[in-house]
């Protein structure tokens, strides 16, 4: 009764519940009630706290929205049991809330009385996460060139998600739409994807970014069909030459999906020779001769289309030593398409390095010629120089040699004065 009478409480009775109030009274300066919002995600625990700096023993209440009194000092007179008192002093009355929902956001009232009674609020943010992740696909299974539309869908969020597409590793982009019912947000993002026979069993992520969940994701396997790849590999003769007499023996591989059921050997531009042996995948020349050279076919289909690959046979003399570069494997794409796809067979870099080769033997042959050329036009040269080298003398010099003096040179050179009188004539 002593703590009553010095802080001039009063009582008061209703029923069962007996609380106390204190009478406003003058309090030192510098108290100052502090509080922080606070952001909780659906059914978690939210702590509210009230505190007091340079307290005075005054007594701090907690109210919900609604001005109803949660905690008065210790003690709790609203009827909820999800409120339960952490700590209390002199200087701090902090409360928790169990098992949030929607409903109990707001604003709540510290209050200290003093006089004039002090108040601030603090707000409590509820986040939801997405209640439900889920994407569809347009079509289940794709053929290669096609363009899908992927939808993905997360429901009943708050805020609204934002939405974030991958495949594999590489981020795509989505075009969302954000729906509003109430207090929650349905956003749908749509995503357009053309596939190749790259994506079959490659994830596509749908990744929401939302601050009331971590990592939330799901994903889809990408199930595309494409026409079949076709690689044609020679047996025997081992990296070897195709020589007269040997034999040869070549195996077609296809890969597509579904897989190709339908395979078959022909000869490009010809009738295939009749002692060929085709089993299966397989085509076997026991005896070469040079009438197999050509380009043999290995065609191979499947659902969605048709593909083919090619061996340029050319059968050498048995003295042959080196392969000249038109023998070997070549692939062509069926379309335009196929340009992509890298299907030559492993030969056919072979044959690149033949051509390559045999540009330098042109090149060379090439720098010999000019070489030879220079060197005889410099031979050429020199003997010419060498036949014209010594002293040349005119005709007036002639007979100069013999002269005793330079004036009886002048005078006996050919051409000179006396000699000249002598070649005149006259006409009469």
């Amino acid at each position: 009764m002593e703590f009553l009478q010095r802080h001039q409480w009063r009582c008061c009775r209703r029923k069962h519940f007996v609380w106390y109030y204190r009478l406003p009274y003058e309090t030192g300066d510098g108290q100052n009630l502090v509080t922080e919002d606070v952001t909780v995600v659906e059914g978690d625990v939210a702590t509210i706290s009230c505190r007091v700096k340079n307290s005075d023993d005054s007594v701090i209440q907690l109210l919900n929205p609604n001005r109803q009194t949660i905690y008065f000092r210790d003690f709790r007179p609203l009827k909820d049991s999800r409120f339960q008192l952490v700590n209390f002093s002199n200087s701090e009355l902090r409360v928790s809330l169990t098992n949030v929902s929607i409903s109990d956001e707001g604003r709540y009232f510290c209050q200290l009385y003093t006089d004039p009674p002090q108040e601030i609020y603090t707000t409590i943010t509820v986040l939801v996460p997405p209640r439900n992740l889920v994407i569809d696909i347009q079509k289940e299974i794709a053929v290669e060139g096609e363009e899908i539309e992927l939808n993905c869908t997360a429901m009943a969020s708050r805020p609204a998600t934002t939405i974030r597409w991958f495949k594999g590793n590489k981020e795509l982009t989505g075009k969302s739409e954000v729906e509003q019912w109430s207090d929650m947000y349905t956003v749908t993002s749509q995503l357009l994807l053309k596939v190749g026979r790259e994506d079959d069993g490659v994830p596509v992520i749908c990744l929401v970014d939302h601050p009331a969940v971590k990592d939330l994701q799901t994903q889809r396997y990408l199930e595309v069909m494409y026409k079949p790849q076709v690689r044609v590999s020679q047996n025997y003769p081992v990296q070897g030459l195709t020589r007269e007499g040997e034999p040869l023996e070549l195996t077609c591989a296809a890969f597509g999906k579904p897989q190709p059921t339908d395979m078959r050997w022909l000869r490009v531009d010809d009738e295939m020779p009749q002692h060929v042996v085709v089993s299966g995948s397989n085509l076997l020349i026991s005896n070469l001769n040079k009438t197999d050279n050509g380009t043999y076919r290995c065609e191979a289909s499947n659902a969605v289309g048709k593909s083919h690959a090619d061996y340029m046979l050319f059968v050498y003399d048995t003295t042959a030593t080196t392969e000249p570069a038109v023998h070997g494997f070549t692939q062509l794409p069926n379309s335009a398409e196929e340009l992509d796809y890298g299907d030559l067979s492993d030969s056919r870099a072979g044959e690149e390095g033949s051509i390559r080769s045999v540009d330098h033997a042109v090149v060379g042959g090439v720098v010999a010629v000019v070489v030879f050329a220079m060197l005889c036009l410099l031979i050429i040269l020199g003997r010419y120089f060498a036949r014209h080298k010594g002293t040349y003398f005119t005709h007036e010099a002639k007979g100069a040699d013999d002269a005793a003096d330079a004036d009886t040179a002048i005078i006996n050179a050919e051409g000179g004065q006396n000699n000249s009188e002598e070649k005149k004539e006259y006409f009469i």
